[in-house]
Formats: C-alpha cells, sequence, structure tokens
C-alpha cells in the first residue's frame, strides 16, 4: 500500500507543481522582472558614478564585461519549470509517505480530512513559520556574500517548525482522551507557538533589503512568493485526499460479498 501511495503523491506532486507553475508565471514573475530592472539602475548609476569619478581624476576605467550562464527567458520558463516540479515531486512523495504513517494513528480520520490537516501541517512548518522570520526576498536582495549564513538560518528556522509541529501533534494525541479534543488543540497549538515564538526571538534578524528598494515590488513579490506555496501544498492536500477515497472506497466496494 505504501507503494501505491507514494507513486499516487509523486503523481499529486506533478499536478501541483503545474497549477504553481501557472501562478508563478501570472504573478511571481512580473515582479522578478521589476526587481532585475531595479538592480539593472541601480548598477547602471553605480557605473555611471565610478566612471565619472575616473574621468576627473584623469583616469581610464576599463568595466568588465559579465557572462551571462543563463538567459532570463530560460531562467523564467524551462528553469522555472524544473525547479517547480521538483520541488512538487519530491514534497508529493514525502507527503505520501507522511500520510501512510499518519492514517489510523490520529483517531478516526478519513483520507481527504486528514490530507488536509497533513497539508495545512505542513504548511504552516515548512513555509509558514520560516517565512514570517526569513521572508523571501527578489534577486536584486542581499549581499552575496552572506547568502551562506542566510541559508542557514533559514532552514534552521524549518527544522525548527518541523520539530515543534512533530511535538505539538504527539502533545494532541497524549492530552486527546484525557482532556478531549478541543482543550487538547489548544493546548498543543500553544505549546508550538510557544516554541516557535522563542525561536524566532532567539535566532538573529536578517534584514539586507535596500532603502531604495520600492516597497510595493517587495510586498508583491512576497505575496506571490507565499502564494505559489500556498498552490502547492493545497494542490497536494486536496487532490491526494480525494484521490484516496475514491481508491479506498472502490477497494471497499469490490471487496464486498454478492449477495446470493
Amino acid at each position: 500500500m505504501t507503494g501505491t501511495l507514494l507513486a499516487r503523491g509523486m503523481l499529486v506532486g506533478i499536478i501541483a507543481g503545474l497549477l504553481a507553475f501557472g501562478f508563478a508565471k501570472v504573478f511571481g514573475e512580473p515582479q522578478v522582472d521589476r526587481a532585475i530592472a531595479f538592480e539593472s539602475a541601480m548598477d547602471a548609476a553605480k557605473e555611471a558614478a565610478e566612471a565619472a569619478k575616473a574621468k576627473a581624476e584623469g583616469k581610464t576605467m576599463d568595466m568588465p564585461e559579465e557572462v551571462e550562464l543563463f538567459s532570463r527567458d530560460v531562467q523564467s520558463g524551462i528553469g522555472l519549470f524544473t525547479g517547480v516540479m521538483a520541488y512538487g515531486i519530491a514534497f508529493g512523495g514525502l507527503f505520501s509517505l507522511v500520510f501512510a504513517y499518519c492514517y489510523g494513528r490520529l483517531g478516526k480520520l478519513g483520507p481527504r480530512p486528514l490530507a488536509a490537516l497533513i497539508a495545512a501541517a505542513g504548511f504552516i512548518a515548512i513555509v509558514l513559520v520560516p517565512d514570517l522570520k526569513y521572508p523571501a526576498n527578489p534577486p536584486s536582495v542581499g549581499n552575496p556574500d552572506t547568502i551562506g549564513h542566510r541559508t542557514g538560518m533559514f532552514f534552521l528556522m524549518i527544522v525548527i517548525s518541523i520539530a515543534a509541529m512533530v511535538a505539538a501533534v504527539n502533545i494532541l494525541r497524549r492530552l486527546h482522551a484525557r482532556y478531549g479534543t478541543w482543550n487538547a488543540v489548544l493546548i498543543a497549538g500553544a505549546a508550538f507557538i510557544a516554541v516557535i515564538v522563542v525561536a524566532q526571538l532567539l535566532l538573529p534578524d536578517i534584514n539586507e533589503v535596500p532603502d531604495e528598494f520600492p516597497a510595493v515590488v517587495l510586498w508583491r513579490f512576497r505575496a506571490a512568493a507565499l502564494g505559489i506555496q500556498l498552490v502547492m501544498w493545497t494542490s497536494l492536500g486536496l487532490i491526494f485526499g480525494w484521490l484516496t477515497e475514491r481508491s479506498l472506497q472502490s477497494r471497499f466496494r469490490f471487496a464486498r460479498p454478492v449477495a446470493s
């Protein structure tokens, strides 16, 4: 059964990836283009200022030629498509494995509610919580020398968030029988929020957005980045749950004895 769920999860990941790719092309790429245009304008202004300074000092200035490994069309086309599809397939497979482990262990939840719950928990732990501390930035934002540090802090926040979510689920399971569903959910949720608040207060802040960067472009880029993830995880939860429920219903229907 696990193999079937894994294949289904990867298939659903492909569908979710296609939907997320469409969203990214419509809402995300225009913001990337605006950010690149801003970066190009800033670089041109900097080069002009350096050239003017060199001319005033009677010096000649050789401008280095930048070699573009991949054109913008490649990056926004096949590059974006490949990245989004790889993400969808990978997380679709992981989603199915988590579903296989949780099915039957979290009360009497059916396939569709369980898939929706896992998708919501995954979006919160892997996307929303880390994004609140270290939100996505356009290509022109950030110091290249600190990319390793920023990446490390981002993934550390993801690890802490996932660990806190797993701990919250375990708390919910243990307290469910004693305090009831509602109270157990409140206690587990409070524990998760407490851990996240402490982590986000202790981890260092990273703010490398230039003061002159357009606030509207930055906000729209971050909203689009979050929207892409929301489309991905919502699609995983809804489509996977629907397909799994249909599969189980068909299996049960064909397994029933035929009345004589």
